[in-house]
């Protein structure tokens, strides 16, 4: 009796493609999230250096390799791979039986074609790195290399891209780039059910995903940009976990019964570009006037009124959990030296500075960065815009004066620099000759001492230059209502939602 039970539990997993056997899948659950759902984040080959896409990427999709809770890079649909001792080639082995969530099964030929159809944050890098991608067989694929980069792994093999996580050839062929964003198919633990644009995202269950059966039947997002809205959404029990409540809110939130406050610490870093800088007629040219802007800010008093003190007060881009960071010397908050500055630079009465560009959900910041500019005499106005159309914007440099970009990708110093600091990063609005010239260097070093001390003095001439004005390093702030046992928040370190979405569990009826 014993080995028949044995035997009919080992049919069961090779019929659920590896899949352990557990519970049906049961209830809904909704989020309130604070922006606008894109379609182009249902879409990997389209990921840039920010971390908001994968709140949907590790919903439907799947990568070789992610972040997971117990690992910084965790096997996923590769459940092995190996580096050559030149380093120029990697080798992946597929995990067997997985499926899309069409039947298709995944094969070495979809790692192929995602890679080489990836066009999201690091597809130049990738592209001027990469020799080629060969499928050995239907489960073995290898990624040559032109030269040893080190950081390979880091910029596919983690979030700071979306270039590791896996789409069907055959279905993305059929129904075309825009075809994949209305009824997107992927391997993750949710399937795509339907989309309302600016309303709703609802997924289901794959019940036959590989690495455990989701808990919950239903997965429902809402867009609620506005955050008094995604509060009264969770007090009504309209929605059991609302992303981002800061300042008042959040305050709220901890005193309401029934609700929980979960700040989790994403790998976050948020500050001001000056995107004149590089222009001999802006007032930004002058680094006086840039450092005069960094002393204006009192950074301590905005995390203490947004984040309730759980941020960080930071002088660096560059997250402080990062490899190769660089802990950059902090500005004190010092108006009256920031006028002395203005008056140094030529502006004793200050200055009209146009506007502040951010992305609407972090307004409270830029309005808080704004007084404290107005105050000694740089005036500024703030223009908030949607996400999607910020980071639209942010990308095609569309904007002037000033912006107030902000990013979670995973990675190290090296991701965050190419995408923001270097001469043509993806959302870069200049640079300097020495600093891509360092950069350059470091991407071939093999010596991790030497890199780590190319990547620091490319810090250090950062600071040095006040290319940037950075504010905090935010803590993400959500509210979890009563009904959940598990919701999965900050599970992963260094990420600020609710994934692996496998995890999350309703309490028990």
């Amino acid at each position: 009796m014993l080995r028949a039970a044995v035997l009919v539990l080992l049919l069961l997993l090779v019929a659920g493609g590896g899949a352990p056997v557990s519970a049906a899948p049961e209830g809904e659950m909704t989020w309130a999230v604070h922006v606008s759902l894109a379609p182009t984040w249902f879409d990997p080959a389209e990921t840039p250096a920010v971390i908001t896409p994968f709140m949907m990427l590790y919903a439907m999709h799947d990568a070789l390799v992610k972040p997971m809770p117990d690992k910084a890079m965790a096997p996923s649909l590769a459940e092995s791979w190996t580096m050559s001792k030149d380093g120029l080639v990697y080798e992946f082995v597929l995990r067997k039986g997985v499926k899309f969530h069409n039947g298709d099964p995944v094969t070495a030929e979809d790692v192929k074609f995602s890679l080489e159809r990836y066009k999201g944050a690091a597809a130049g890098t990738l592209k001027a790195r990469v020799a080629g991608v060969e499928v050995v067989d239907p489960l073995r694929v290898r990624i040559r290399l032109k030269q040893p980069w080190p950081d390979f792994m880091t910029f596919y093999g983690t979030p700071a891209t979306g270039a590791a996580w896996i789409v069907p050839k055959k279905y993305v062929e059929r129904v075309g780039d825009d075809g994949f964003k209305k009824a997107p198919v992927g391997a993750g633990p949710y399937k795509f059910v339907s989309f309302n644009p600016g309303v709703e995202l609802v997924l289901e269950a794959n019940e036959q995903y590989w690495r455990k059966t989701p808990s919950v039947k239903r997965l429902v997002f809402r867009s609620v940009p506005d955050d008094t809205t995604r509060l009264a959404m969770l007090k009504r029990g309209e929605a059991d976990v609302a992303y981002s409540l800061r300042g008042a809110l959040a305050e709220e939130v901890k005193r309401t019964p029934g609700l929980t406050l979960k700040a989790s610490s994403p790998t976050f870093t948020e500050w001001v570009v000056f995107t004149e800088q590089w222009d001999p007629k802006s007032p930004w040219h002058d680094k006086r006037v840039r450092v005069a802007a960094n002393l204006a800010i009192d950074r301590k008093a905005l995390n203490d009124a947004e984040y309730l003190g759980f941020a960080k007060v930071t002088a660096s881009i560059i997250p402080h959990t990062f490899e190769f960071y660089w802990p950059a010397p902090p500005y004190p908050y010092d108006p009256a030296r920031a006028k002395q500055l203005l008056a140094e630079a030529g502006y004793p009465r200050g200055f009209d500075a146009g506007e502040l560009v951010t992305d609407a959900v972090y307004a409270g910041t830029g309005e808080a960065v704004v007084n404290n500019l107005v105050a000694v005499g740089i005036k500024v106005r703030l223009r908030p815009l949607e996400r999607a159309a910020f980071y639209k914007g942010d990308q095609e440099k569309a904007f002037k004066k000033l912006v107030r970009p902000g990013s979670a990708a995973a990675g190290n110093a090296a991701t965050r620099i190419e995408a923001f600091v270097i001469t043509g990063g993806i959302r870069s609005y200049g640079g300097y000759p020495d600093i891509d010239g360092l950069f350059r260097e470091q991407a071939v070093e093999l010596d991790p001492k030497k890199r780590e001390a190319m990547l620091h003095k490319i810090q250090q001439l950062m600071h040095e230059r006040a290319m940037y004005a950075p504010i905090v390093e935010p803590a993400f702030l959500s509210g979890v209502g009563p009904r959940i046992e598990h919701s999965a928040l900050g599970m992963i370190p260094g990420h600020a939602f609710s994934y692996p979405y496998e995890e999350i569990r309703l309490k028990p009826r």
